[in-house]
């Protein structure tokens, strides 16, 4: 979905036994004179820099009679080489050094910490497909995966892959997405971009020279799916202005690219399109789906000039799934199911939805996730009260063996799982206490083998760590789900703990709580760090999501901040310590929120934030924007408009006083386009009062996903930590 980051870096602030001054300057924490002399003075020396102040062009826009008057649209260049923008960008960054200049030490010190925790020489658990084990793994220092196997067994001689280090080499940013293997093994397809546009390349080698192919494909999203016949594969071009995926051509090894053939083309804009191919190998398929729609198409892997089919026609309201073991399809779908059923039909009469059979039915209570099928089970994920379960179905006598789980908030999904005929399901495992964990279930006899568990390193001692999960009221009745952690020996439930909150809350994702060893900086100083589970996610069924999208969105910003209100009121946190942090999306609810209630917020952590919600939305051009109707409304509908316009973060700041706010972007952001928090940040200096920091950090060579490399993208989160540690004038 167009705004949603897989995860985001956040924000960490010290506490203990060193100063901590409130917004109003009162010290809660005592502190030498020496510390109090020395905040005072980096205080001192930050009021006399002055941030960068931006020329103001009005420019109007006028919709259903109302005329906005936008001083700062001037911003926007799709090509990203106007001086003037660029220049404004620079000085934003050199300001922003200087406000932190500071805090070099301590952003060494946290780096240093996070990175001393990770393990360094560091694999996957293999699996295995046909006589090869496949695996990915980093050693020692390198910032990129290797792509490797062994053949017969684990015990054999390595086969590299795919080296990423070396194929970084040179390049600000890099990042592969996919690396397929074909049927036979003998060839890789693999996908890169070294501009972070999320445009993608797709390269060939042929592994029994490790010399690459000439076959060079360009300007797709980064999905290549093989054909049986080892010398075809599909992929998906995409629009050069919207950036949206939407035709799909089959490509014959050793023939050029402007020869490949069109196979689907996406002519619903407010459709995505993605390609996929069944656990079996028997098919591939084309998925279609908008917010509220979701079908698929398919054809026979081993007929690949055939011609695709409709599994079922789309239908405005429908969302399907398929899933092929032996004669039938298994059907996740919402047909009369709001919160999904699982279905199933024979091959031969799978258009027929009358002839579709139930095989799980609709709960109300509990919400059918995913679907993985195997030759003689079907595994499922359903979340009950906000809790994943999985569930194993015996295909042949219809029986169910479950996982089970203990913690009070947890992440459970599967993981990789290629072998068709396998008995065992493997599956992720992870608390806000347990690291990342790849367990293996067998799903004949019930019993769950733990295959390999994060290594924390630098004395990370789970128990001293405890989750909470409860429930705060919000000013409507609805009860909110929270996950939270903190360190036993630094909680005390008196409110004086400070608080870390996140939230997203839009396209139905769910933030499920899992292990994040970069919070432990946090947790380690004293912090509460929380997860709102607000409306606008599934955490609590389809509804749940409904009740935060569209002309319901208001929700999602009054839930983050009654549940602020919640953790304070219980005591889980210190009034005038709250920080929160959000991304994409979930940085346009830190915008609404803090207009809204901005003196309930010492500090705000704003990644990559979609902010300028009408005049994106009416702006067809830019990238995904027809997708998005069904999630926030369309502004060309008047009702729409004016409900958009009421929560839009950019045209609903006012002169207060905000919050301290660290605002991140990358100018090569496919998703939400720099020129969003730019303005943003633009309007906010011009209108707020007060003398908290306003900082913006471009990140010049990435997009949404901000730097590549798994060491150097925790020197942003060590930048954004420090910003924080440096607003609560702590030296440590």
């Amino acid at each position: 979905m167009k705004y949603i980051i897989a995860f985001l870096c956040l924000i960490a602030l010290v506490v203990g036994i060193y100063v901590m001054t409130d917004k109003k300057g009162s010290e809660t924490t005592p502190a030498s004179t020496t510390d109090k002399s020395q905040a005072t003075t980096n205080q001192k020396a930050k009021l006399t820099l002055a941030p960068p102040v931006a020329k103001k062009v009005p420019y109007e826009i006028t919709t259903h009679g109302n005329t906005r008057i936008d001083n700062y649209y001037w911003m926007r260049d799709d090509t990203r080489t106007d001086p003037e923008v660029i220049a404004h960008l620079e000085a934003e960054n050199e300001y922003k050094e200087a406000m932190l200049g500071g805090t070099k030490a301590l952003q060494q010190k946290l780096y240093d910490e996070m990175v001393n925790r990770l393990e360094k020489d560091k694999s996957t658990v293999p699996y295995r497909l046909g006589d090869y084990y496949y695996y990915v793994r980093f050693t020692s220092e390198q910032e990129y995966p290797v792509y490797a196997r062994k053949k017969g067994n684990l015990e054999a001689e390595e086969e590299v892959l795919l080296d990423v280090n070396q194929l970084a080499k040179g390049h600000d940013y890099f990042n592969v997405a996919a690396a397929e293997v074909s049927p036979d093994h003998k060839l890789l397809a693999y996908t890169d971009d070294s501009v972070g546009r999320r445009i993608y390349t797709i390269r060939f080698k042929d592994l029994s020279s490790n010399k690459a192919l000439q076959d060079t494909l360009v300007n797709t999203t980064g999905s290549v799916v093989w054909a049986n016949d080892n010398e075809t594969v599909f992929y998906i071009k995409k629009d050069p202005q919207t950036l949206l995926g939407y035709q799909v051509y089959r490509h014959k090894l050793g023939t050029p690219q402007d020869k490949d053939v069109l196979v689907y083309e996406e002519t619903d804009s407010s459709y995505y399109t993605n390609i996929m191919k069944t656990t079996d190998g028997s098919l591939i398929e084309i998925g279609h789906y908008s917010t509220e729609t979701k079908g698929q198409s398919f054809l026979e892997a081993d007929n690949p000039t055939g011609q695709f089919k409709k599994f079922y026609p789309l239908e405005d309201g429908h969302e399907y799934s398929i899933y092929k073991t032996g004669d039938y399809f298994y059907i996740l779908t919402n047909y009369k199911a709001k919160n999904f059923r699982l279905m199933k039909v024979r091959k031969d009469k799978h258009d027929k939805i009358d002839a579709w059979e139930e095989v799980i039915p609709h709960r109300e209570d509990t919400q059918i996730t995913g679907v993985t099928p195997f030759k003689d089970y079907i595994a499922i994920t359903e979340r009950q009260n906000g809790l994943m379960t999985i569930r194993i179905m015996n295909i042949k006598d219809g029986s169910f063996k479950s996982v089970e789980f203990n913690d009070p908030a947890y992440s459970a999904q599967f993981s990789t799982n290629k072998d068709f005929s396998s008995q065992y399901l493997r599956y992720e495992y992870s608390s806000l206490t347990t690291p990342d964990s790849i367990y293996q279930f067998n799903m004949e006899t019930g019993e769950s083998t733990l295959l390999k568990q994060d290594k924390i390193l630098d004395n990370f001692d789970s128990t001293n760590y405890s989750s909470e999960r409860l429930f705060i009221e919000a000013r409507d009745g609805a009860r909110v789900p929270v996950s939270l952690v903190y360190k036993n020996d630094k909680f005390k439930q008196d409110g004086t703990n400070p608080l870390y909150q996140y939230g997203y809350g839009s396209y139905g994702a769910t933030f499920d709580p899992r292990f994040r060893s970069n919070w432990l900086s946090l947790l380690d100083r004293g912090f509460v760090v929380a997860i709102a589970h607000i409306r606008g996610s599934q955490m609590l069924g389809r509804q749940w999501y409904e009740d935060g999208k569209m002309f319901n969105k208001i929700n999602t910003f009054t839930d983050f901040i009654d549940v602020t209100d919640g953790l304070i009121k219980q005591k889980y946190a210190a009034q005038d310590k709250v920080f929160i942090a959000g991304g994409s999306a979930g940085g346009l609810l830190m915008g609404a929120v803090v207009n809204r209630a901005p003196e309930k917020y010492r500090g705000v952590a704003a990644h990559v934030p979609f902010v300028d919600v009408v005049t994106t939305m009416l702006d067809e051009s830019i990238p995904l924007t027809t997708n998005e109707f069904d999630e926030w409304g369309n502004p060309k509908n008047k009702d729409s408009y004016d409900y958009m316009l009421s929560y839009s973060p950019y045209d609903n700041v006012k002169a207060q006083e905000y919050p301290h706010m660290l605002v991140t972007t990358g100018l090569h952001d496919s998703q939400v386009q720099y020129f969003e928090p730019m303005k943003w940040v633009a309007k906010l200096r011009e209108y707020k009062t007060g003398d908290n920091q306003l900082l913006l950090h471009t990140n010049m060579e990435a997009g949404h996903g901000g730097t590549s490399g798994r060491f150097r993208r925790l020197k942003q989160t060590a930048m954004e930590y420090s910003f924080f540690l440096d607003i609560l004038k702590s030296p440590n």
